[in-house]
């Protein structure tokens, strides 16, 4: 194990719904109850109890009142509630490391629950951030929309061919194949790519993250306290995070400034570099998302995203394994959270067939109006 220092604290516990259960079956449901059943496998994976927690945080769980009385832990120390969009996704693991670190709570749950597919959300026309509503008039009315947009000034700028992301999709759905719980696991083929209707072009069907249900938790304690528990722990090595904020989703840097920023911090912080990750978690709500980390985080060049992904290299036995669980077009879109969970299982060693071969480092990068990433390490007991 590297010796370089890292933040001191791990995370012990992780669990999730079953997502491709949940998106057979459309009862509905609420998200606090998707967020007690995860909470519950996260307690049992680290062999903790709810009243081992003294620190709770949830996201697009509006009510924090209502869902610590229903797991019955009413006197904590720490309580927060985020908002529901997947930028909070790695801002809540940043706020628990620090929390912990400053001891204002040693055991801290990150709880997140999204019944959207069974709620029917659309992730879309009822999309106001800011002056945003002024663009519905031209059809801008999601941020897949905006996207497209930025994705067409990057083909314009890097002369990317029609299929350049198909790699992306199609790897994302060849890890979801050998992911039991994952909601979309039928092959995609390169035809089929290519052949799906446009949703806003030049993106398709398949670069578009899904709408499901599904309930995410994370319990995070010190790395000392760590090595008492059940659970392999996974360290929180080092964090970066920026910002690139406007009234608008779309930007015309691609996100690139902030997520540099971000970019140089989790690296310094770690005395690590792009090459010495062995697998990536990349927030890819649609996939020009990747090649824009890809590129602002330094692993490849600007503008060489969309080449660089090509022959194999982002699937699990290539050179930078991306979204080993499947991703968010194939998984399920915890909006980040899942994404973070797969991460702590590659560096444990216990992703079972999407297993990555004996990684030493992991990272998880979100490039959106608020970015952030960090870099995981197993902890040796």
């Amino acid at each position: 194990m590297s010796k370089r220092a890292g933040t001191g604290v791990a995370i012990v516990g992780v669990g999730n719904t079953n997502y491709a259960a949940l998106y057979r079956d459309r009862t509905p449901r609420s998200a606090e109850a998707l967020g007690v059943e995860a909470l519950k496998k996260a307690l049992e994976d680290a062999g903790l109890s709810k009243g081992d927690l003294d620190g709770l945080i949830t996201a697009r769980i509006s009510d924090y009142n209502g869902f610590a009385t229903l797991i019955g832990t009413p006197q904590l120390r720490v309580v927060n509630a985020l908002e529901g969009s997947g930028r909070m996704a790695g801002l809540a693991v940043q706020h628990a490391v620090a929390l912990i670190q400053s001891g204002r709570a040693s055991t801290i749950a990150l709880v997140y629950g999204n019944n959207g597919r069974s709620a029917g959300a659309t992730y879309g026309g009822d999309y106001a951030i800011g002056n945003a509503k002024y663009d519905w008039a031209y059809g801008m009315t999601s941020p897949g929309a905006s996207v497209a947009l930025m994705y067409q000034r990057y083909r314009q700028l890097y002369g990317a061919p029609d299929d350049a992301l198909a790699p992306i999709a199609i790897s994302n759905r060849r890890n979801a194949e050998v992911n039991p719980e994952a909601a979309m696991r039928k092959p995609l083929s390169r035809e089929e790519y290519i052949n799906a209707r446009y949703v806003a072009e030049p993106l398709r069907l398949y670069d578009y993250c899904m709408i499901n249900d599904g309930g995410v938790a994370i319990i995070l304690t010190s790395v000392d306290r760590a090595k008492e528990l059940k659970s392999v722990p996974v360290e929180i090595m080092s964090m970066g995070s920026s910002s690139n904020l406007t009234n608008y989703y779309t930007v015309t840097d691609l996100f690139a400034n902030g997520s540099r920023r971000a970019a140089a911090q989790v690296f310094g912080e770690a005395g690590l570099s792009p090459k010495d990750i062995d697998v990536v978690q990349i927030y890819d709500n649609f996939t020009p998302i990747v090649l824009f980390s890809l590129e602002s985080f330094g692993f490849t060049a600007e503008g060489e995203g969309w080449k660089w992904i090509r022959d194999g290299r982002i699937e699990r036995e290539g050179e930078l394994p991306i979204n080993t669980s499947g991703g968010h077009t194939s998984e399920g879109y915890m909006q980040g959270w899942g994404l973070q969970v797969e991460a702590v299982r590659q560096m444990r060693g216990d992703a079972g067939q999407r297993q990555v071969k004996n990684p030493e480092f992991g990272q998880y990068i979100c490039v959106s109006p608020l970015i952030t990433s960090h870099i995981f390490r197993r902890v040796e007991k």
